[in-house]
């Protein structure tokens, strides 16, 4: 039979004790410790054991509750501990057998519950330690959003984002203390927010209105997006290059020379379990690589100033590397020799010099070679015509 975990997390709700499942007070009762935040541990008043009060930030209480192991040990967190909670952080320092989670219901099943909205169709986000801009990506009119923040000063933030976002007809309620005697629900527009102030913990549930843009689903977003000095893979050609890059879940992009960072940002935006790193050797270009991907809600982007293949070294490993600028036979040849079997590799080409490059490379490591010729009609005299663009040469290959 196997040994009992030494650590309960308990989601605890605003009501306290009378929220908690027999389960829950049973943990309680036989724990030598509790450990957790000072609201949470006011919520149940006077307990017979010891109790210690997390720290913040939240990171260095870890260390703080690993060294209590082989104790009875509670830890208390809000609602359901794995739904933007603190219990996948507590997991991965933990084996399996060492703790078990009594969840109670989230503040977004609660909200839900309270507005009649079907969670299955409900955006839910935990932005109590993330970017507001994290809701970019999403915003439409029609979407319903239920987002829990950091603090109530965060609801005037997110009604000021809202507005500037083009979406200040957004209806928002704002929820306080959800659950508990100190519950309060405000509700109002984004653009007219009235001059209280609202306490921790603190949730809104928005119905987005408004005639902001939204961003469309499919790759190769508008030129538009991404702030840029020319330097950019064009929006048909990034939705081909997308494509041929085929992103799976949680695998890792390697950008090689971002210019304005709208590859990797459209790779991000795919799915939520994908990484990049984009490399840039322009100490501007990357700036305005950062500030794109925050404008646009991608928070996971890491930006490294350098050339490749110098800048390659240490890097975690991809999955897929795209090339679109500074390709030479000396990063082809780094790439080729130190990228694990496997890996999907996209070039694309413009000039002639590159063009032979991909050739070469085509011919010594097989892969398909595509040549994009793209024309747009524009005015010429009093009719119209065709203006061609450059011819664009894409490799792709598995190595």
């Amino acid at each position: 039979m196997s040994e009992a975990p030494w650590l309960t997390i308990i989601g605890l709700g605003e009501d306290g004790l009378k929220g908690l499942t027999a389960a829950s007070r049973s943990a309680l009762d036989s724990a030598e410790i509790v450990m957790g935040p000072a609201r949470h541990l006011a919520l149940l008043g006077d307990l017979p054991c010891e109790t210690i009060e997390w720290p913040v930030p939240f990171a260095e209480g870890v260390q703080q509750l690993l060294s209590l192991r082989g104790r009875r040990v509670v830890v208390l967190a809000s609602g359901d501990p794995f739904w933007f909670g603190a219990g996948a952080v507590l997991a991965r320092h933990l084996n399996p057998h060492e703790w078990q989670s009594l969840p109670t219901s989230s503040v977004f099943s609660l909200v839900a519950n309270h507005l009649g909205w079907p969670l299955e169709t409900t955006l839910c986000l935990g932005l109590h330690a993330a970017p507001l801009t994290r809701v970019r990506p999403h915003l439409a009119t029609g979407l319903r959003l239920i987002v829990f923040l950091r603090d109530g000063a965060a609801v005037r933030d997110l009604a000021d984002y809202l507005g500037e976002a083009g979406f200040g007809e957004t209806s928002m309620t704002v929820f306080e203390a959800l659950g508990g005697p100190r519950e309060r629900v405000t509700e109002m527009q984004a653009k007219a927010l009235p001059d209280i102030t609202f306490q921790h913990p603190v949730c809104v549930a928005c119905d987005i209105l408004g005639v902001g843009a939204a961003m469309p689903l499919a790759s190769g977003r508008p030129d538009t997006w991404f702030d840029n000095d020319g330097q950019i893979t064009k929006q048909p050609i990034r939705a081909l290059t997308l494509s041929a890059l085929a992103p799976h879940p949680f695998e890792h992009l390697w950008d090689i020379g971002g210019g304005s960072g709208s590859i990797g940002i459209e790779w991000l935006l795919c799915h939520p379990t994908l990484q990049a790193t984009t490399i840039e050797p322009r100490p501007d270009r990357a700036a305005r690589i950062i500030a794109n991907a925050a404008s646009l809600g991608v928070d996971r982007l890491r930006v490294v100033t350098g050339a490749a293949p110098e800048a390659l070294v240490g890097l975690d490993a991809p999955q897929a590397v795209f090339i679109g600028g500074g390709l030479s036979e000396n990063l082809l040849h780094w790439l080729v020799e130190n990228l694990a079997a496997g890996t999907r590799l996209v070039a694309n080409a413009v000039t002639l010099e590159t063009e032979a490059l991909l050739l070469q490379a085509q011919e010594h490591h097989g892969g398909e070679l595509m040549r994009l010729e793209l024309s747009r009609s524009e005015p010429l005299g009093p009719r119209r015509g065709w203006k061609a663009s450059y011819p664009i040469v894409q490799w792709s290959v598995t190595l």
